[in-house]
This record gives C-alpha cells, sequence and structure tokens, in this order.
C-alpha cells in the first residue's frame, strides 16, 4: 500500500528530531551568532563565489545587526533537510522560501510575504479544462513543498495522473526543464512562475491549485528561547517602517513588467544582436566597474542595440546620448558603437557618483538609471518632493512613487527645470531592471584576472 506523500514527509520530519541524541547549540547570544537554515532559491537566497544575495537573506542580515551577532548560513539541499535542522537543534531558525505548516513541531513567524500556487506546462502541451484531463499527465512538485497534500487528493480523484517527487531541484531549474520539454507540468508559487517567464516565454499557467498560503520562518518549540520574541518584533518594525517593502521590492517588485513579446524580442535580439558588442560593454565595465550586464540591459532599452538608432528628439546612438551629453563627455561620434557604450557607461557612473552617499546600492544604480533618462535635476527636485510628503527618498522603493508626480502641474511648479514625465523613467528604469535580470541568467559575469575569491558559505548535506 502507498502512502501519501505528505504525511510520508512529516514522518521523515519527526524521525529526524531527535534532542536527546544531537546535542542543541547554544541560543545565538551564548554562540555569538545566528545560524540560519537556508537552501539555494531564485528568491529567498542565492549565492555565488562573489556573494549571497536574496530577500531572506537581506531580512536575515538586519535582523542579525538588530541582534547585534554576525549570521552564518548554512545551506541544505532542501525544504526537508533545512526544517530538520532547526527541530535538530542545528541552527537557530530556517529561511528557506518555507510555507507555514502548522502539522509540523515548529514555531512560525509573522508572515513575509503571501504566495499562491499554480501548475506550469508548455503553451503547446495539451490543455487542463478539467481535473479529468489531468489523466496520463505527470506532475513534478518539490520534495517538502506545500501543494504536495493538494497533488496527493487529486491524485486519488484522477488515478491516471502521476507525481514525480524530485529530491533536490529547486523551482527555477524544474520550469527550465519543462521550457526544455523535459517535464510535463511543475507545481510552483505564482512568483517564481513570473520569474521563469522572464527567461522561457514558451511557459504558461496550466492550471491554478486552490492553495494559498505565507512565507514565514521556522523555529524551535521552546518557550524559553529568546529569539522569537526579537524575530516578531523584527518583523514588525520592518513592516511598520517599510523595510519589509523596500527588500520584497528590490527583488521581485518589477517582474511583471515585461509582456510576452517584449521578452520574446530581447531573447532574440540577446542572441543575434549582443554578441557583436559584448566586448565594448565588457570594456565599458572595466572603466566604471558598473556589472557590462547592466550596461547592456540599458543599451537594449535605449536602442535595442541598434548603433543607428536616433529619435524624433536627436538623441541617437547604442545609448542613445543627447548632442550636448555627447561634447560633454568627448563622444565625436555618436553613431560609433564602441564610443556610444563607452560614453554612455561614463554618464551613467557620473549621475551614480552624484548622488548623496546616503543612498545605498542597489537604489543607487536605479536613481543614476532613472536620472539617465529624466536628468539629474528632475531627480533632485523628485527627492525633495518625497521628503516634503515624508516618503522615503534614499531608496528606489519610495522613489517610484514620487516621480509620476512630475508630470503634475502643482508639483511641476516647485521644479527649477518644470515638468517631467517621471511615470516614463520609472517604467524605462523598472523594464531595465528586467533586462538585467534575465541577462544575468543567460549571460556569465565578466570578471578581471586574479580576481580574489568571495565569501563561502557552509553546506550540508
Amino acid at each position: 500500500m502507498r502512502l501519501p506523500i505528505l504525511p510520508l514527509l512529516t514522518a521523515v520530519l519527526l524521525a529526524a528530531c531527535t534532542p536527546e541524541e544531537v546535542p542543541r547549540i547554544a541560543d545565538y547570544r551564548a554562540l555569538g551568532e545566528l545560524r540560519v537554515a537556508t537552501r539555494e532559491d531564485a528568491i529567498s537566497f542565492r549565492s555565488s563565489e562573489e556573494s549571497s544575495s536574496g530577500f531572506e537573506h537581506d531580512l536575515i542580515l538586519q535582523l542579525g545587526e538588530r541582534l547585534d551577532v554576525p549570521v552564518s548560513f548554512v545551506v541544505y539541499p532542501d525544504v526537508t533537510r533545512a526544517l530538520s535542522a532547526v527541530m535538530n537543534g542545528e541552527a537557530h531558525l530556517a529561511a528557506a522560501g518555507l510555507a507555514r505548516n502548522e502539522r509540523l513541531p515548529l514555531k512560525w513567524s509573522a508572515p513575509l510575504r503571501d504566495v499562491d500556487y499554480v501548475l506550469v506546462g508548455r503553451t503547446d502541451a495539451p490543455s487542463i479544462a478539467h481535473e479529468a484531463d489531468f489523466h496520463g499527465r505527470l506532475v513534478t512538485v518539490r520534495r517538502g513543498s506545500l501543494p504536495l497534500e493538494k497533488l496527493e487528493r487529486l491524485r486519488r480523484r484522477v488515478p491516471g495522473l502521476n507525481l514525480h517527487v524530485p529530491v533536490a531541484d529547486g523551482d527555477q531549474a524544474l520550469l527550465e526543464q519543462v521550457a526544455e520539454g523535459k517535464l510535463d507540468l511543475v507545481a510552483t508559487d505564482r512568483l517564481h512562475y513570473a520569474l521563469a517567464k522572464r527567461v522561457f516565454p514558451e511557459l504558461h499557467v496550466a492550471w491554478d491549485l486552490p492553495l494559498k498560503s505565507q512565507i514565514a520562518w521556522a523555529m524551535p518549540m521552546d518557550e524559553d528561547d529568546p529569539l522569537a520574541a526579537e524575530v516578531e518584533a523584527f518583523l514588525t518594525e520592518s513592516t511598520d517602517s517599510g523595510r519589509l517593502a523596500r527588500i520584497a521590492d528590490r527583488y521581485f517588485g518589477h517582474v511583471r513588467r515585461l509582456r510576452d513579446q517584449d521578452i520574446h524580442a530581447f531573447l532574440l535580439r540577446a542572441q543575434e544582436r549582443l554578441p557583436r558588442y559584448r566586448r565594448y560593454f565588457q570594456e565599458a565595465q572595466a572603466r566604471t566597474g558598473i556589472d557590462w550586464r547592466l550596461l547592456a540591459a540599458l543599451s537594449y532599452q535605449e536602442s535595442q542595440w541598434d548603433p543607428l538608432a536616433t529619435s524624433r528628439t536627436g538623441v541617437r546612438g547604442m545609448m542613445m546620448l543627447t548632442a550636448e551629453t555627447a561634447d560633454r563627455l568627448r563622444v565625436q561620434d555618436r553613431l560609433d558603437a564602441r564610443e556610444s557604450i563607452l560614453g554612455g557607461a561614463r554618464y551613467l557612473a557620473m549621475l551614480r557618483d552624484e548622488l548623496p552617499d546616503e543612498i545605498d546600492e542597489p537604489d543607487r544604480i536605479w536613481m543614476a538609471t532613472a536620472a539617465y533618462n529624466l536628468g539629474m535635476g528632475h531627480l533632485r527636485g523628485a527627492r525633495a518632493i518625497a521628503r516634503s510628503m515624508q516618503r522615503d527618498n534614499t531608496s528606489w522603493w519610495g522613489m517610484k512613487s514620487v516621480l509620476p508626480l512630475l508630470s503634475r502641474p502643482e508639483y511641476a511648479a516647485r521644479l527649477k527645470a518644470g515638468a517631467a514625465r517621471g511615470g516614463e523613467a520609472v517604467i524605462m528604469t523598472e523594464r531595465i531592471r528586467n533586462y538585467y535580470d534575465i541577462l544575468r541568467r543567460i549571460e556569465p559575469p565578466h570578471l578581471p584576472p586574479l580576481q580574489p575569491r568571495g565569501l563561502q558559505l557552509s553546506r550540508s548535506n
């Protein structure tokens, strides 16, 4: 007799919880660090030899600052092992894109974000209009994920439905396999789907699962543990101050800005046009320190990588420089691809360096990108308006709600440079953020020789 998958996983987790056999680590104060169980995930935590980042990664680092202890991330292969690490006393908490599961003997934090779940397939696969259409289909669902129980119930109603539960593959890897035709259907949340669709426009939502949840952090069921109260206070303050919204916007506030046809065109031109100019973008990175893929994304938004592009207002070339800006940068021929790219990169770097030190990355580069379109004078004016409205003028999250106001007469009257199409600058910047994310998925970084290796993370089996 085959056991349902979710109860079986729960039993595995419970069996792993043997505190009498494995000594629990000391609390974060006595240990002198906050030990966090996580996993590689496109949204929550991602790492490379140079650095680590992610929505929950950044939040956890700020929690560590509040607690006045360093953070140690231990990367586990999947959700099941990350949760077991908390129950076994190997970690203080788990932050790994975890959907709340009240059946487990864990204490859950306040929610970080809401999630809903879908089944994703290819647009050319047979459609699903009714449950009976699942007969003969294979659904892949990540081990330890919340949709398992729903799919088990669906399989009992549709005997011809087959489930595949891989051990370690994450959502993005599974969605890529769907795009390549290696998998039929994959259960994931809608945000992971939106991220993958920017690179694989052939993906589509085949079925909406009747399932909603919330992402939260998991901690031990220990009434004497001081961490839970600190986490609750931190998340309450992060919500009230807007910190939670700012970090969320940094990682996925822009992902639905592109239409399918925009993605198709970008990926096609990335194959056909970008290779001709890659070396110029990489040279520009070497001169300015700005990632060549960001410069390429800016150039695509400006000209679609057409060195002869010319607008009705007279801006020209790969980076669409005005005649005045080109003269300032000593660009002799705006239609020369290399000159335009190097000049546009210098201009973006100048704008970035003009911003005050209180603006941190990546907000700094997104504000500079908006100024590339809008002009630094208008951006300064918008920041002054934001201050008068008690908005955050040091973050892109705060400024992108203020910039569209620059076209309104009552706000334009307060600007030395007059009215501006600030809404267009927001749209342009958000599109560039998307193009940059796509290029980071499909193009390797340009690393200078002998670049020192970066942060090394602990990994556990």
